[in-house]
């Protein structure tokens, strides 16, 4: 083979992508997409969407108190090593990994681990880790504190939840007490 004819192959495969990007390119400036204020067609009994400036409004979460009161510790212990132990540690004074380390969580303040670098919206976040706030924050971070860097969608079982937190509060020389029923 001459090399003035792998030349010509080089140059049409070379030609052939500028042109490739050019097309795209130009397209993409002659193509604008603009998004409908509402539905084109109204669906009956179709759920509202949520205006694209508006927030999910909050589920309302049943009492944690009764799930607590028959929370199940080593379920709870099994369900942080399967969905937790990746990015957090749980011995006590134990380092931080991807997360801070869980130890005596329950009743601290939210930004509980000295050194660990949360995000803005968990430093804003005052007051202590209650049984309530954690219900919340197991369910969806995200929902609870809006811009967290806790890439985790939740845990959706209200039970598995309450498992989690008592184990949580296992994790203390001195645990919280139990919320009243």
């Amino acid at each position: 083979m001459d090399s003035m004819e792998i030349n010509k192959g080089m140059a049409a495969i070379l030609v052939a992508g500028i042109m490739f990007f050019l097309t795209g390119l130009i397209g993409m400036h002659l193509v604008t997409e603009t998004r409908l204020e509402k539905p084109a067609i109204a669906i009956q009994g179709a759920p509202e969407a949520v205006a694209a400036t508006g927030a999910a409004k909050p589920e309302a979460l049943p009492p944690i108190g009764p799930m607590l009161a028959k929370a199940d510790v080593a379920a709870g212990e099994s369900t942080v090593k399967k969905l937790c132990s990746s990015c957090h540690t749980v011995a006590e004074g134990g380092k931080a990994g991807v997360g801070p380390n869980l130890y005596a969580v329950v009743g601290g303040a939210h930004g509980h681990m000295e050194g660990f670098n949360y995000s803005a919206g968990m430093k804003a976040k005052a007051g202590p880790w209650t049984f309530d706030a954690l219900n919340a924050w197991l369910h969806k971070p995200a929902l609870y504190i809006p811009g967290t860097r806790m890439a985790f969608a939740g845990i959706n079982n209200d039970q598995q939840r309450a498992d989690v937190i008592a184990y949580l509060r296992s994790l203390s020389h001195t645990p919280v007490p139990l919320p009243a029923n």
